[in-house]
């Protein structure tokens, strides 16, 4: 049987978006606990393809300023990415390097949103909330990011500090509709 604790943490996972965050700032040393147990995720071949750029403080600005260029969007949508930019903590662009020689690429992302997945369980019953943006443009901040050609952006996640432990309870559809049977 499952331990009740660990399907209790995996189903209180939740996407917590920037504007639930209080603008306070997450101490570095939990910061790193979190990236190191995303750092635990599966991969096949242990190629561990995740590569996790931290931008906080003024750092933040940079990346604001980098990602208005590349995406060119100009009036409400930059307002509202400037302000969750100042609600966030931290936020993390996600990467990966791709193993073309070993895997197929897929594999590689996939291994990287386990990483992810540990990063995001990892808030569950603490004061801080995350979520993962995957826009068009973000591979277009390769040079931004000095990633090389065989390395790819695959998001942000912004992780921020709550007020509260619950924001929202999302309904999901019943497992027993997306599960087939074959006796």
């Amino acid at each position: 049987m499952i331990k009740e604790e660990i399907s209790s943490i995996i189903k209180s996972r939740q996407s917590i978006y920037p504007n639930d965050f209080n603008g306070n700032i997450i101490p570095e040393e939990v910061i790193l606990e979190l990236l190191e147990n995303a750092n635990h995720a599966p991969s096949h071949k242990m190629t561990q393809p995740w590569i996790f750029k931290v931008f906080c403080g003024d750092s933040k600005k940079m990346l604001l300023k980098e990602i208005i260029k590349e995406k060119d969007t100009p009036g409400k949508k930059n307002e509202k990415l400037k302000d969750n930019f100042n609600r966030s903590s931290h936020i993390i662009c996600v990467c990966m390097k791709k193993n073309n020689h070993l895997l197929p690429e897929w594999e590689e992302i996939s291994a990287t949103a386990m990483a992810v997945q540990n990063l995001w369980i990892s808030c569950v019953g603490s004061n801080i909330g995350g979520y993962w943006s995957t826009p068009k443009y973000a591979n277009k901040l390769k040079s931004f990011l000095s990633l090389s050609q065989d390395e790819a952006c695959l998001g942000f996640f912004y992780l921020g500090a709550l007020n509260s432990k619950n924001i929202r309870k999302t309904k999901r559809k019943s497992i027993h509709d997306k599960v087939h049977w074959f006796r």
